[in-house]
């Protein structure tokens, strides 16, 4: 074996990569990061399905729908197409809100727990 590939072989950071590939084992098989990712996964399929259907609602809500957004709101010049438009941006910022919320509180303690048991 040439010089070069022996000193890479004893070099330290190989110890470290192998030290930090058994701990991403040992988090990999704990049940409660299975639990993480899949309770991560789908809710934030849930939101996502929810996001794309407001989207696409108002969407074709323009496409199919201009004269009913067009139609104004009592006798003022305020269409129902300006406060469909503005919840569905709203929606956005609730969606993500809602994740966010869920993110630093559940997910962040099945994460620390996860962390703790695998030290």
């Amino acid at each position: 074996m040439p010089e070069c590939l022996k000193t890479v072989e004893q070099s330290p950071a190989l110890d470290e990569g192998t030290h930090m590939s058994q701990n991403a084992q040992r988090i990999l098989s704990n049940p409660k990061f299975q639990e993480l990712v899949a309770k991560r996964s789908a809710f934030a399929w849930t939101l996502s399905i929810a996001m794309l259907v407001i989207y696409f609602g108002f969407i074709l809500l323009v496409a199919f729908g201009k004269e009913f957004l067009g139609t104004p709101i009592g006798s003022g010049v305020t269409t129902w197409g300006m406060p469909i438009g503005v919840f569905t941006i709203l929606s956005a910022f609730v969606l993500t809100g809602i994740y966010v919320r869920r993110a630093n509180g559940e997910f962040d303690e099945l994460n620390r727990q996860i962390l703790e048991e695998t030290k």
